[in-house]
């Protein structure tokens, strides 16, 4: 691990929920799906991307967040990244401090130089996670706790030592089908005490470690498909959700949460939504 330190601070983030105050994003200028990492690729391989509809969606995604008073940043999009648009995956904040990730698939890798290069332009210290393989979307936040998603993005090794890196925090290790690619396809913490939940990717020891912490809202496997548990908060128990998503919209709204609808079908293609598709940078309550 290397670090980069300065007098600068900008950065918070204590879980999935506070208020979202800025956060990192990537217009989808040149994706398209190269190589089939899951299920939701494989299903539209054939169909591909409609990359003018993608931008158009993104777009209205990002004025829906300033909309909100959320301070986006848009890092420079490469056309060697497919799947750029996912930056979610190339870090997490935790705390005042960024992590950047190391990637593990080899179409990926170097998205984290362009995140750093931001970073260090506008004088933010960061910690570099190198010879780890940890992706930000298997890493959860709620406060002291941090679950991180056990799968072929994501390795013991990393875990362990994030936990040793940051003894002041529990870290919870949650293994789980590895062909939903990353945790926040499966699980995704809403407020402080629930979560959405989709129960087929998880072995009975997990779904109890889970539940006896979280009010768990189950996703069918319709939903799941459409990333139901792929919402992002932004605080004030008010969250982006996809439109067609109906029953778990449903549930949130049943929960008292101001879900706001916005179309990014063109962009699940590649299997991320909302969540997967932004870095918040500083949360507060």
């Amino acid at each position: 691990m290397s670090i980069r330190v300065n007098e600068k601070q900008r950065t918070i983030c204590h879980s999935e929920y506070d208020s979202l105050h800025q956060v990192i994003l990537c217009q989808p200028q040149y994706m398209s799906i190269r190589d089939v990492i899951n299920d939701t690729q494989k299903h539209f391989k054939n169909e591909g991307i409609h990359i003018e509809k993608a931008m158009q969606q993104h777009e209205i995604f990002v004025k829906a967040l300033q909309s909100q008073g959320v301070d986006v940043v848009l890092l420079p999009s490469l056309s060697k990244y497919p799947e750029q648009v996912f930056t979610r995956d190339i870090g997490f904040t935790l705390g005042q401090t960024i992590f950047v990730a190391e990637m593990a698939s080899d179409i990926r890798k170097g998205e984290e130089d362009i995140l750093k290069k931001w970073l260090e332009d506008e004088e933010i210290s960061y910690y570099n996670l190198i010879g780890d393989r940890v992706e930000g979307g298997d890493v959860i936040i709620d406060q002291k706790t941090i679950f991180i998603g056990e799968s072929n993005r994501t390795n013991r090794n990393a875990i362990e030592h994030i936990q040793r890196i940051l003894p002041e925090f529990e870290v919870v290790a949650v293994p789980f089908t590895e062909r939903y690619l990353h945790l926040d396809c499966v699980f995704n913490i809403i407020s402080d005490h629930e979560a959405l939940f989709y129960p087929e990717a998880f072995t009975e020891e997990e779904t109890n470690i889970l539940r006896n912490r979280y009010e768990l809202i189950e996703v069918t496997k319709e939903e799941q498909f459409t990333l139901g548990t792929n919402v992002l908060s932004i605080g004030d128990k008010k969250l982006f959700s996809l439109p067609v998503n109906k029953k778990v919209n449903k549930e949130l709204e049943k929960r008292g949460f101001d879900v706001l609808e916005v179309d990014i079908t063109e962009i699940i293609k590649s299997g991320g939504s909302f969540r997967c598709c932004t870095l918040p940078v500083l949360r507060s309550k």
